[in-house]
């Protein structure tokens, strides 16, 4: 296959996905427009099977759902790509949806982890939210695959019960930002007619908002030519607007 014909494909996959993350996230129905990407089209894109059963999974997982979108995504070819087979599959994570949950656990849980180790010396909580948004935006930037699934697949509605999944890993992050709000209140930081959950809704919703309108300028072109920087440098001046003058 040529290059330009894989890149029409991939760019043919990314729209169809972002046409049902926006469907679903205003009208709640099931995705009325599937064309899946072919096995050809993306099988040179998965790794050689290595390391734990559990770890291949997870591995090949993310890349498959990356690339060909969730709902496009069959267990069948997620076994058969990790060199397993369904029932291990169903052992491990339950279903596809455990899957993805999976993947964004140990995702999210990585990145707290780094971000704990990244504040853990510095006594401003000021200071300590700025280098809490560097460390996201630098392992979304590590982690291509992931960036995409998050911003894409992330927090929104599935078919599977209807159901928003929160990840324990993601909970971890939000739990270690409110810590830093709350103490910024208690130092009297932070303004207070301002509750810290909504302080923190605001900035990591600006974060996750700058970030696909980034990644989509990349992808389709959206209008929203702007670097890294400047969401740190904008996240920095609306943390300020939160400030007691």
């Amino acid at each position: 296959m040529s290059m330009s014909t894989e890149r029409d494909q991939r760019h043919k996959i990314l729209i169809v996905m972002i046409l049902e993350v926006w469907k679903q996230r205003y009208y709640g129905d099931p995705p009325c427009y599937t064309e899946p990407m072919s096995a050809a089209a993306s099988s040179d894109l998965i790794p050689a099977p290595a390391g734990s059963t559990h770890e291949r999974i997870l591995r090949v997982g993310k890349t498959l759902f990356a690339n060909r979108g969730y709902e496009h995504t069959s267990t069948s070819s997620i076994a058969r790509q990790a060199g397993t087979s369904e029932s291990q599959l169903m052992k491990h994570f339950g279903s596809k949806a455990g899957l993805l949950e999976a993947i964004f656990t140990d995702g999210w849980t990585l990145i707290t982890e780094q971000a704990r180790i990244a504040i853990q010396d510095v006594p401003s909580p000021l200071q300590q939210l700025q280098l809490m948004s560097g460390c996201v935006l630098q392992s979304m930037e590590r982690d291509p695959e992931l960036k995409l699934l998050m911003l894409l697949e992330g927090r929104r509605i599935r078919r599977e019960g209807q159901m928003v999944s929160l990840t324990e890993g993601f909970l971890g992050f939000v739990h270690l930002v409110d810590g830093v709000l709350n103490a910024m209140r208690d130092q009297k930081l932070l303004r207070p007619d301002l509750s810290p959950q909504a302080v923190r809704s605001a900035l990591m919703g600006m974060l996750e908002g700058m970030l696909r309108d980034r990644f989509l300028n990349e992808r389709l072109a959206f209008p929203a030519d702007f670097r890294m920087e400047q969401i740190q440098q904008t996240l920095g001046l609306t943390i300020q607007s939160f400030l007691v003058s």
